[in-house]
């Protein structure tokens, strides 16, 4: 998928990843009203970064491909290509996973 959003200022667009819900005995599917909201995600692309009073750009902490712990009720979603994602400020990003 060709990216068609490109975030601005210190935004960063995030493709949330689904928890799967396991039992020992299989899947347990829930309705969509019942999952979790997902608070990890892929970040896709980011924004040039925000400026400082004197105007200089400070540099993103985050960059596409980062996988990323976020706030439960992080962001605005967005449909793109059938796909929900997620435009949030950069501050909204409580880490990035490593390993």
């Amino acid at each position: 998928m060709a990216i068609q959003i490109r975030p601005l200022g210190d935004r960063v667009l995030v493709e949330p990843i689904e928890q799967e819900e396991t039992i020992a005995g299989g899947m347990l599917v829930l309705p969509e009203t019942a999952k979790e909201k997902p608070q990890q995600g892929k970040v896709l692309a980011v924004g040039a970064g925000r400026r400082d009073d004197d105007g200089k750009r400070i540099d993103m902490d985050v960059k596409a491909g980062d996988t990323v712990l976020f706030a439960k009720y992080a962001g605005t979603e967005v449909k793109l290509d059938g796909k929900k994602l997620l435009i949030m400020k950069e501050a909204d990003i409580l880490g990035i996973v490593e390993g």
